[in-house]
Order: structure tokens, then sequence, then C-alpha cells
């Protein structure tokens, strides 16, 4: 069966935003499973469940465990795998003689999660590591510009990090948000103001832009104008 890899940040993203609910509703139109991997779980409900501050959003994403939104992928199905992936990204590009850390367990572990299940793609908010799989050499230049020094590569490290990922899409949580505005979902949220779809449609890509999702504002620009 079909099958879609979630990272926690788009999970948090919609969480926060009150839109966890639009996520069995875009499983059924989809026809597959929404995974998680036994790390992300932990960082999604299993710390933040022992927080104050974060709780009550642990429980409702444990809820939807339970209901079966999200369905856990065991530590051992992505382990070996997501040590490889991880050593390598973090081992591909260098600033002054040191590598860059620029992934981290989460995210990689949701990578080698689709690759071994064969998903069709993998939810990531995370700016880096989504450009690092789409376009390296942008990051690159990203990098560059940011640390202002020249970055260095292991082009043998990034390589084969790139050959195991093969094929992996790589969605974000205001891509899910558009497809639920686009199929009706959100309707209910419609104001009685002018050009009531734009600006539902601006608050809710703001509301995730700025609660984590790697969208830039020039994007939802362009968005807006697409959905007319």
């Amino acid at each position: 069966m079909k099958s879609i890899f979630f990272d926690s940040g788009p999970v948090i993203s919609l969480s926060t935003n009150n839109l966890l609910w639009i996520l069995p509703e875009l499983k059924k139109r989809f026809n597959g499973k929404f995974l998680i991997s036994a790390r992300v779980k932990r960082e999604l409900i299993d710390v933040p469940y022992h927080s104050k501050k974060f709780k009550f959003e642990a429980l409702q994403i444990m809820k939807a465990v339970e209901d079966k939104t999200f369905e856990l992928v065991p530590v051992e199905t992505t382990s070996a795998l997501a040590g490889e992936l991880l050593y390598l990204a973090n081992n591909s590009f260098f600033a002054r003689g040191s590598a860059l850390r620029l992934v981290h367990e989460g995210e990689i572990d949701s990578i080698a999660g689709a690759v071994v299940m064969n998903s069709g793609a993998v939810v990531i908010d995370e700016r880096t590591t989504r450009i690092m799989i789409e376009n390296w050499n942008s990051l690159l230049g990203l990098l560059q510009g940011k640390l202002h020094t020249r970055i260095s590569v292991n082009t043998n490290n990034l390589k084969r990090f790139l050959e195991l990922i093969k094929g992996i899409k790589v969605i974000r949580s205001a891509e899910l948000a558009v497809i639920a505005y686009e199929t009706g979902l959100l309707d209910s949220y419609l104001p009685k103001v002018k050009d009531a779809g734009k600006e539902l449609l601006d608050g809710i890509l703001w509301g995730i832009k700025l609660n984590g999702c790697s969208i830039s504002s020039g994007e939802i620009e362009r968005i807006e104008r697409a959905e007319g």
C-alpha cells in the first residue's frame, strides 16, 4: 500500500494552527498510510507529554496515533539506514575544515523510513534538509552566504547520500494545507469579508510559516495568485 512518512515539524505546525484534524480527511483522499518513526513519536508525544507547555499538543497527536491517522514504524526498521544517512549528510559540507551538522536525527529517521517503506514522499518543513535533497548546489550557495566563508563538499559522501534517497519527494505542511483548501476542507473557516478565500489561505499559510514551515513570503504570494 502507498504511504507518506512524516517528520515531527509538520505535525507540530499543523497542530499549533488547529489543523491536525485535516490529516484524517487527507488520508482518506490519499487512500494510503501516514507513517511516523519511533524517534518522531518520541519527539511528538513521549517528551512533550511530560511538559506542562506542550502536554495538550502531545495528547492530540497521541489520539491521532490511537485512531490510526498515524501508524508507527518500529525503530529497528529505520535505524541502520538512518545511521548511514545521518553520517553522510553531516559529513558532506565543510567550513574551515570542520563538518557542518546540517540535519537532525528525526528528519533523517523520517527520510530513512520513507526509503525503507518505499513511500511516495516524506513531509518535512525544515529548509536545509529539503534543499539538500532537492538542490544541493543551492544549499552550497546559502551556506556560503550565511557563514561568509568558502564551503567545501565531500562529493563522495554527498553522492552516496543522494543515491540512497533517490526518488523520495519532499512536501511541506504548507502543501498539505493548500490541498485541504483546494478540496474544500477549510470552507467552514471562510469569513464574511471581501476576498474571503484569499484571506483564509493567507492566514493559514502565514500561520504555518510562523510556526516553523520553510515557506517564503514570495511563495505564499505566488500560491495566493494561483488559487485566485
